[in-house]
């Protein structure tokens, strides 16, 4: 899977156009965790060659780029919705959240207006545990969303449930662009907190999450360590 927006210059600015156009897109953010799923999960593959826009989520990802030979930017998803918000005040497009759970999507609405002046949250769905992107219940939440008339929707449904419900949205609300930003919601929310900056800053923040659960991120963290040999061998082959 090869990132087709190297920058957040770019990656804005055609959204922005996109936006002002009433023209719907697809964002995914692509990191480890997402490239071993990739290897062992045939729906989410099918699900991210559909996105329009796939960004590096994550300093691994950045580094197997320079490896093959080209340079991206480090573009988190959770970075992405403030700015994102910010076209769609400008651009007049109302704003959907979906996934996480209601009181999160609350707060993170009321925020975000707050913060953006002409910002409308427009829709707020919060589906039930268990939630099948490809089942009749979802076919029956994106008609709402489409009703909704937002132009830009957040999803919060973490991968890879996030990723294919975009796929299938884009087809069901084509004038919607759909960003997935795992917990970018929660955190505007409060209900998650980021990593401090200066953790971040030196490429730790799989570190401290790990240690903020150890139980359920040390079996993750442990996949995505044991997949890079075969990546960065394929990131050489790609540099020819």
């Amino acid at each position: 899977m090869r990132i087709t927006v190297p920058t957040r210059k770019d990656l804005l600015e055609d959204l922005g156009g996109r936006m002002a156009r009433k023209e719907g897109f697809t964002l995914a953010t692509l990191n480890l965790d997402h490239a071993v799923k990739l290897k062992s999960d045939p729906a989410f593959r099918k699900a991210y060659l559909a996105q329009s826009h796939v960004v590096a989520d994550g300093n691994p990802i950045v580094w197997l780029c320079r490896l093959a030979g080209y340079r991206v930017e480090l573009i988190p998803g959770s970075e992405l919705v403030q700015p994102l918000c910010a076209l769609a005040a400008q651009t007049g497009r109302g704003v959907a959240l979906f996934g996480s759970t209601q009181d999160s999507l609350d707060l993170a609405a009321t925020r975000l207006e707050a913060q953006h002046p002409g910002l409308k949250v427009v829709s707020k769905i919060s589906p039930p545990m268990g939630f099948d992107p490809d089942s009749d219940d979802a076919a029956r939440l994106l008609g709402e969303l489409r009703e909704s008339g937002a132009g830009l929707c957040f999803l919060a449904l973490g991968a890879p449930k996030q990723e294919r419900l975009a796929a299938r949205a884009a087809e069901l609300v084509p004038g919607c662009g759909f960003a997935s930003v795992g917990a970018g919601v929660d955190f505007i929310a409060g209900h998650q907190t980021r990593a401090p900056a200066w953790v971040r800053r030196i490429a730790m923040e799989w570190f401290w999450r790990m240690m903020g659960n150890p139980r359920r991120m040390a079996a993750r963290y442990g996949a995505c360590f044991a997949i890079l040999p075969e990546l960065g061998a394929t990131a050489l082959r790609d540099r020819g």
